[in-house]
């Protein structure tokens, strides 16, 4: 029982009597929240390098997206992105000391970073699929270097990050059936045990629905999966979902990017969000989900990983205060590096020759 409760059984008068005397009742029949007002300082826990990499104006990605779609200039768009990413991921892989090359795996076209050496630790023949995020809309194989190649430098495994189909160009399933391609094509080589599959936001959900798609068409599970910045829910529900925006400053509501991919179909489904089924989360292997506390996700990736412990699935869930969606594309960050070692840790611990 809350205080005020525990102060009218007691006979405390004036316990409650200021609900009644103020001008409008902030909650309403059902229970929603009208939420007032209130300044939001840096978190005390980030370190000193967050706190000035915080926003100082707002920005609304969800609007762009939007903006991109309905003005026709996504695939240019996407283009233009990989070109401009692309001294930036040079860079990163002689600092990580890593190669990469274009394959094409299954009928998709990806890149397959090597680590020239491997990391301590590092169990050779053990690979990553990564999927890079992008609302379903924007993803690259060329943007998913930029997470891959870090990754692939410290756990001395191989990974394949690849271009999955998306909006406007297409609508689910394909992304599940492009990334279940890839697996099959993996598999020939390597066994379920030595594959590891993880993403980003919408890469991070691809990667449930894709897990799902395996079972669905009678894949193995792989040995290892990685949620991050995301949840096995197209929906992104939840209380974040309502504060994520204010929190950027943003007085817009929130609004699905991914519906673009998702078309007609039915959110509940569990091959769109497999968190509706617990039969299906039982064929989910060892997961690691990762999020922050101002980001929209972290409700949806908390229920997830609840849902995951009531189906017996081993699954770690690991939450930053005070930062972002994907926080951890800022690799300058402490915050990003400690993010690093944990899925480091994860993969090498779950993938096994």
């Amino acid at each position: 029982m809350n205080i005020v409760g525990l102060l009218v059984m007691a006979g405390v008068h004036g316990a409650t009597p200021a609900l009644a005397r103020s001008k409008a009742n902030p909650i309403e029949a059902d229970g929603t929240v009208n939420v007032p007002a209130y300044r939001l300082p840096p978190s005390v826990y980030l370190s000193d390098e967050a706190k000035k990499a915080l926003p100082r104006r707002p920005f609304d990605a969800n609007d762009m997206l939007t903006q991109l779609i309905k003005k026709g200039r996504v695939p240019a768009t996407r283009q233009m992105m990989a070109q401009g990413m692309a001294t930036a991921v040079r860079k990163l892989a002689e600092q990580h000391k890593v190669t990469y090359r274009e394959v094409t795996m299954g009928g998709v076209h990806g890149y397959l970073v090597t680590p020239a050496k491997q990391s301590e630790g590092g169990k050779r023949g053990n690979i990553l699929i990564n999927l890079p995020g992008g609302g379903f809309i924007m993803a690259t194989a060329g943007g998913g270097l930029q997470e891959s190649i870090p990754l692939a430098g410290r756990t001395g495994f191989e990974i394949l990050t690849i271009d999955y189909r998306q909006a406007p160009e297409a609508v689910f399933p394909a992304a599940s059936e492009d990334v279940a391609a890839v697996y099959r094509e993996l598999l020939k080589t390597r066994k379920p045990s030595q594959i590891g599959i993880f993403g980003s936001s919408a890469g991070g959900l691809l990667t449930a629905q894709a897990i799902a798609w395996f079972q669905h068409v009678k894949l193995p599970s792989p040995g290892a999966a990685g949620i991050f910045c995301a949840s096995a829910d197209a929906r992104w529900a939840g209380d974040s979902w309502y504060s994520f925006k204010p929190m950027q400053g943003l007085t817009a509501p929130a609004t699905l990017d991914e519906r673009f991919y998702y078309g007609d179909h039915d959110l509940l489904d569990p091959l769109m969000s497999p968190m509706m089924s617990r039969d299906v989360l039982r064929f989910f292997p060892a997961t690691l989900l990762l999020t922050s506390l101002r980001a929209g996700e972290v409700s949806a990736a908390v229920n997830t990983h609840r849902e995951l412990i009531k189906a017996k699935v081993s699954a770690d869930l690991h939450v930053w205060d005070g930062l972002d969606h994907c926080f951890f594309a800022n690799q300058a960050l402490p915050e990003a590096q400690e993010a690093l070692d944990v899925m480091t840790d994860f993969f090498r611990r779950n993938l096994r020759k």
